[in-house]
């Protein structure tokens, strides 16, 4: 449901999904549907091992083979200068990436990449793959971040000197970096405190586990390049694979295919360097496709985590103080997500005084990938467990406790700047007013409360708009729709220039068509991509204010738009400066030819101003003593979406995000075989995702506290919602049963264990 509604013609409205039809009769393409004449299968070589040197790589035979018309290693990828580049947040280093997608000198886990066959059939690529021969020394590996924090662990890398600690270690360690921020006097703020709750928690590595493997086509032709992929940032995909195989942007185009789920997985590249190569060597097109083993062995999943939190608080409610330790895996190479764990771990509250620090470390696990607000909701489920224990020890209201700390415009955040936008308290609210918080429970059954925040993202994108004769409409983006932004820069369209939306198509287009689109991700699209379109349709306007002075034989400032014409425009008293009669927007468009040729406009947008997104949830579970099993009863969550461009859309993405959270919270989690340091469950048989049967109907509530830095007050949506579900769930259980749950997935053992341990204190 929408907590408000608006006067808009179109925002707000919820018309058929534009790319249902081919979605729903399976005529949509994806990354694995492309192929051309002469195309080539090319299969991956994976290590066994999950770490090991590697001492020679002999592919003589696997050449030799009929059939095998390319073999590359990691020796046919250029190799690149170890620094990083970009904001810290978000940093790269090609020296890292270029190993991630072929080995060198080592594989850090098991089914890393080491070397790659493209053949005139799959069976013969596979049975390539079988002659290559790789000479390993195997080395110890280490999978836990605990352990890999250790002295004494193996280290995947000798020359890996901790980034962020004064004065610089002088002994290499598995801790790729150590972040910090701090305000107020935390030392004093524990002493003000009446109750001081400390509590460590542990999670799992979950997989995004979108249904589509990564698949993609490569042709290398004349010096220049061409890849069919499915990504969810198709001018990330081109710039990335330019890099790593020495080409110049130019010179590659990259084509966008429909995507089958991506959830932050698909922002980074793996197959098509891979692929680019291939073809350039063998001189024909190259296919590739991933199996789901490959897919959970080899992409990245979110990072585990091990958290020390600490709050402070007073006997009225007020949080005096609060630390977070966050101790994130980031697989094999550097880049968990834990500054933005620990950026958002207190967002939604105001506390004075604070401090997170975060460590990023490496283990032999695969190199981890965003996975939706990547890492909030890890933090947030130790935060919020916590919150919730604070609160019942100074026996207040859970949702009470959270309105009385809440971070309101102006409170300033440990990372630095002021809150400039509200939403929290009002989804709150939301939840404190909904009949079902104050319903009864039976036996056995618990409430538990969340909140979490994600920033929300803008930066770079860009739009074409064009104008056909009939008086219909084009818009060209540069953005994969993952969640439903063909729709909303229709949407958006139509309302700005006033005409009906069933008269406007809303493509995705290739990186030589449109201008250059940051990744569809951070929940940043219908903001960024939006503010272009509406910049395009600007331009457009003023162009058919023209044409319509034209046509009519006025000066243009006498032209005004409204409601889809040029009308005469009014005076400050509300008199008209014109008589002329209104021109429609398909009248002006019909006559472009007489009046300056075709009408079309571009909008490019750094965009800043974006505002972050709130949630908080309630759920009801019931928890079987004899099984350990949880069931949830209700889950109503309520999240400030500015403003609900496509309603259906921004509920889909609530209860998406939503059932991902109960995954994670109950069945999701990286099996590991100790010994060997290799996954024992690869697949969705044994990777156990929610399936209808474990998720109740998921009560969404849009709450609308529009940006005032949009036109339409758009915030993101996408990426808040998986936030507080872990932390909600464990506190239902809590409730429930009386047991405290700190590590993920609370299985059924897991909970039996609790259940049977009752004296155990950290429970």
């Amino acid at each position: 449901m929408c907590a408000t509604r608006n006067a808009y013609r179109w925002v707000g409205s919820r018309p058929v999904r534009p790319d249902g039809l081919e979605k729903v009769t399976g005529a949509a393409k994806y990354g694995a549907d492309f192929t051309l004449p002469g195309a080539l299968y090319g299969k991956v070589l994976r290590s066994p091992h999950a770490h090991a040197r590697i001492l020679s790589i002999d592919t003589e035979r696997a050449a030799a083979l009929p059939g095998v018309k390319a073999v590359i290693t990691g020796a046919d990828l250029p190799d690149h200068p170890f620094e990083y580049s970009g904001p810290e947040r978000l940093a790269l280093n090609f020296w890292h990436i270029t190993r991630n997608i072929l080995a060198r000198e080592k594989a850090l886990y098991e089914g890393h990449a080491v070397a790659a066959v493209a053949a005139t059939s799959a069976s013969i690529a596979r049975r390539a793959l079988a002659l290559i021969e790789v000479d390993y020394e195997p080395l110890p590996h280490v999978i836990d971040v605990e352990r890999a924090m250790a002295k004494d662990a193996p280290l995947l890398f000798e020359d890996m000197f901790t980034r962020g600690v004064e004065p610089p270690p002088t002994e290499p360690s598995n801790i790729s970096k150590r972040v910090c921020f701090e305000m107020g006097d935390v030392k004093a703020g524990f002493a003000d405190a009446d109750e001081i709750v400390e509590r460590h928690f542990r999670t799992a590595p979950v997989h995004q586990a979108y249904i589509e493997p990564q698949a993609c086509l490569a042709q290398w032709q004349g010096g220049k390049g061409e890849i069919w992929t499915s990504s969810q940032g198709h001018f990330a995909v081109r710039n990335l694979t330019a890099r790593l195989t020495g080409m110049t942007i130019g010179d590659l185009k990259v084509n966008p295919a429909e995507i089958g789920g991506g959830f932050g997985g698909k922002t980074v590249v793996y197959l098509e360097p891979v692929a680019l190569v291939l073809s350039r060597l063998s001189g024909h097109p190259v296919r590739m496709s991933m199996s789901r083993e490959e897919v959970f062995k080899a992409t990245g999943p979110t990072s585990g985590a091990s958290m020390t939190i600490k709050i402070g608080v007073c006997r009225d409610g007020t949080m005096r103080a609060a630390e977070a330790i966050l101790r994130y895996q980031s697989g094999a190479f550097p880049g968990s997500p834990v500054m933005n764990g620990c950026m958002c771990a207190f967002a939604p509250y105001s506390i004075a005084n604070q401090r997170t620090i975060g460590y990023d470390v490496v283990s032999n696990r695969p190199k981890a990938a965003a996975y939706r607000a990547p890492g909030s909701p890890i933090s947030a489920f130790a935060v919020e467990s916590t919150i919730d224990i604070a609160a019942k020890t100074i026996g207040m209201d859970p949702l009470e406790f959270r309105r009385l700390n809440a971070a309101r415009i102006g409170t300033r955040m440990v990372y630095g700047p002021q809150l400039a936008h509200g939403g929290y308290v009002e989804t709150i609210d939301a939840l404190r007013d909904h009949p079902g918080y104050q319903a009864p429970l039976g036996p056995n059954q618990g409430r538990g409360v969340a909140s979490g925040y994600w920033f929300n993202g803008g930066g770079d994108s860009g739009a074409t708009v064009s104008v056909n004769a009939d008086g219909t409409l084009t818009i060209a983006t540069g953005s994969p729709d993952i969640g439903g932004t063909r729709a909303s820069m229709a949407i958006m369209a139509a309302e700005t220039l006033g005409i009906d939306y069933h008269r406007i198509r809303s493509e995705v287009a290739d990186t030589q068509t449109v201008p250059y689109c940051h990744v569809t991700g951070g929940s940043r699209v219908t903001y960024a991509t939006g503010l272009a379109v509406i910049d395009a349709c600007k331009k457009v306007i003023d162009d058919m204010r023209a044409r319509a002075a034209l046509l009519r034989d006025v000066d243009v400032e006498r032209v005004a738009w409204e409601n889809g014409h040029a009308v005469p425009a009014v005076d400050a008293a509300g008199g008209k400066i014109a008589e002329f009669e209104p021109l429609s927007f398909q009248e002006i468009a019909a006559k472009f030819s007489a009046t300056g040729g075709p009408i079309a406009a571009t909008g490019t947008v750094n965009a800043g101003g974006q505002a972050p997104g709130f949630s908080t949830q309630f759920c009801d579970v019931e928890v079987d003593p004899e099984t350990g099993r949880v069931s949830i009863l209700r889950f109503v969550a309520a999240q400030d979406a500015g403003r609900a461009i496509h309603p259906s859309y921004v509920e889909g993405q609530i209860q998406g995000g939503v059932v991902q959270g109960i995954g994670w919270a109950l069945n999701e989690e990286y099996i590991y075989d100790e010994a060997s340091g290799t996954m024992s469950n690869p697949g969705f048989l044994d990777y156990r995702v929610p399936v209808s049967s474990d998720v109740p109907m998921i009560e969404p509530i849009v709450v609308e506290v529009p940006n005032p830095n949009h036109p339409y007050g758009v915030k993101g949506v996408g990426e808040v919602s998986i936030c507080p579900p872990m932390a909600a769930i464990a506190n239902a259980v809590a409730d429930a049963v009386g047991r405290r749950m700190q590590e993920l997935p609370m299985s059924p053992p897991r909970i039996l264990h609790a259940l049977n341990h009752r004296q155990d204190p950290e429970l």
